[in-house]
């Protein structure tokens, strides 16, 4: 019996045992930082991650630097990393010469954009969705006889900015181009976070009934809250792939008014709570989140890492700073 055929009371129990999360922290998360951050700062940061147990961490983009400042240097930040046994390290690429530079690097994971929204499309990545989609194939036409991993993201699969609410329907036939021109995996991403539950589970039904759960992820921004209310909906859904961003980095440039990532803490912290593995320690997550916090000066945005600030350092004082600020 499938999912989209239970009773809504009864698909909580189909849980996954396993989730995969997906860290993108490093490229997603930091992509938006307007002060750039020295490559041996994002070096100590990606192997903080990596020393958490994290199966998969984005770690750069080869898109022009002209247009993300911040991920200029990814080639030489993919080589001094310490890459682990069993770790996945992809980069994104946007076309055929993105590519090419990727694969210099040593890349074998790699991940392509494309978008539901066709201004979003021509905001984000200067082309329509179809034009997008005529890339991918030529990147796969490489990648793939090379032996790479191709990841799709799909943006605004649950509302634009410039456009509003998008067709289940075609996000769901999007998806399931992009599993046709060699995707291993789409990650389905609320970019501006504007999806709910009600809205989200509908989304997932019209997108399953095209591509099997376990070709799919859902990438999720907190900016309404509800970003680990829709993981639930996911989860529920037989999905089990997550993406995240530590410490709730993130933001996009070509989203006015999109927050940061849900936090991988508070994922980690929803699905420990459930009894689902991941292999990931959340000490360790924390301790790269606050890292990462500390490097561009601000507080974490998990509240699970300022939950536990707090009860380590014990009940608060009116003139007593914690990672969440002072008390008031």
């Amino acid at each position: 019996m499938s999912w989209l055929s239970l009773p809504q009371e009864m698909r909580i129990l189909m849980l996954p045992d396993k989730v995969t999360m997906v860290e993108v922290g490093a490229r997603d998360g930091l992509q938006n930082e307007t002060g750039l951050i020295a490559v041996a700062d994002k070096v100590r940061f990606v192997n903080l991650l990596s020393a958490t147990g994290l199966p998969v961490i984005e770690v750069g983009s080869f898109v022009s630097p002209r247009r993300v400042p911040q991920l200029a240097e990814t080639g030489r930040l993919f080589a001094d990393i310490e890459q682990r046994p069993g770790v996945r390290y992809p980069v994104l690429v946007p076309n055929a010469k993105g590519l090419q530079a990727a694969m210099a690097a040593g890349a074998r994971d790699i991940a392509f954009f494309a978008a539901a929204s066709e201004t979003f499309s021509q905001r984000n990545i200067n082309c329509s969705i179809l034009q997008s989609l005529t890339r991918l194939e030529e990147i796969a036409a490489v990648a793939l006889p090379m032996g790479l991993r191709i990841r799709g993201y799909l943006s605004c699969v649950a509302g634009c900015p410039y456009e509003g609410a998008i067709a289940v329907d075609a996000v769901a036939e999007l998806a399931a181009r992009l599993i046709e021109l060699g995707c291993y995996e789409v990650s389905l991403g609320d970019t501006i976070g504007v999806g709910s539950p009600g809205t989200i589970r509908p989304l997932l039904e019209a997108v399953l009934r095209q591509v099997p759960g376990e070709r799919l992820a859902v990438h999720f921004h907190d900016t309404y809250g509800q970003a680990l209310a829709n993981i639930l909906v996911a989860l529920e859904a037989g999905i089990a792939v997550v993406d995240s961003s530590v410490a709730g980095l993130g933001g996009c440039p070509y989203a006015p008014g999109a927050t940061g990532n849900v936090a991988s803490e508070d994922v980690l912290y929803m699905l420990q709570g459930l009894g689902i593995e991941t292999g990931v320690s959340l000490d360790a997550l924390i301790e790269a989140g606050l890292y990462v916090s500390r490097l561009l000066n601000r507080l974490t945005g998990s509240r699970v890492a300022r939950a536990r600030d707090v009860a380590r350092d014990g009940a608060c004082q009116p003139d007593r700073p914690h990672a969440q600020g002072r008390c008031d």
